[in-house]
């Protein structure tokens, strides 16, 4: 189904749906037949070991991966039919923070805001710089931040333009407690809000309370694992044992 996009006037998507997805690099398989859906207000989690295929997974939702087989449709439709304006419903948040260090924290959002024409820019880059509670470090250069401060202006830089899907790999990595508390709230609120969250992570304790869905990557394989049974880490566990033919 499609509908109106938060802070845009064009269409946008409540729904992702991937059909036998494979990704080959050359004689390397890195995704085979991947199948599943994910919708408005939910937060889907993409585990596995290192080299399991979820990065690659997450560039093929964003669409700079194009899928060698199978087929991604947002809000029903192939990105084919989008075009260039699908990228204007996603964000994207990766091992690169994409901040630039000699730039203010504010300077770094106007920057990203006006690559994306957001209107009202000043207004809301003020209250991404709020919603990251670094207001107060408005003025002062990046290159002087924590980690936590670095990765939650780079989540803000990621929802500038209120996308409809976003794409995360690995958000908690480095972060203290008190930070990936506050991204962990900061996701339910974008839950509460309809977004569609698909994050890769290998922070079981935290993905356990926040999750609603997981799949399970081994090999470019994919499988959901099912909610109850027992604490995530060991139902991932017991995933990784069983056959997956």
């Amino acid at each position: 189904m499609t509908t109106a996009g938060p802070g845009t006037t064009a269409a946008a998507f409540d729904d992702v749906d991937l059909h036998d997805v494979s990704r080959h690099y050359g004689r390397r398989r890195a995704l085979a037949r991947v199948t599943f859906s994910c919708g408005r207000g939910q937060i889907l989690g993409l585990l596995g070991p290192n080299g399991s295929g979820k990065s690659t997974l997450l560039g093929v939702l964003s669409t700079l991966v194009r899928p060698s087989l199978g087929e991604v449709r947002y809000g029903g439709r192939p990105s084919s039919e989008w075009g260039d304006a699908l990228r204007r419903h996603i964000g994207v948040l990766g091992h690169d923070l994409f901040l630039y260090g000699d730039l203010t924290a504010y300077e770094n959002l106007e920057f990203f805001g006006r690559l994306y024409a957001v209107p009202d820019l000043d207004r809301r880059v003020r209250d991404a710089l709020e919603a990251a509670r670094l207001t107060d470090r408005a003025s002062d250069p990046v290159n002087g931040f924590s980690r936590g401060m670095r990765q939650r202006l780079a989540l803000e830089r990621a929802l500038l333009h209120q996308p409809r899907l976003v794409l995360l790999d690995e958000p908690f990595t480095g972060l203290d407690d008190e930070s990936a508390q506050l991204l962990t709230d900061r996701l339910k609120t974008l839950r509460a809000s309809g977004v569609i969250v698909v994050l890769a992570t290998h922070d079981f304790d935290t993905a356990d309370s926040l999750l609603d869905r997981v799949v399970c990557l081994r090999e470019g394989r994919a499988r959901e694992i099912e909610r109850g049974g027992g604490p995530l880490r060991e139902r991932y566990r017991q995933a990784l044992k069983e056959s997956w033919t």
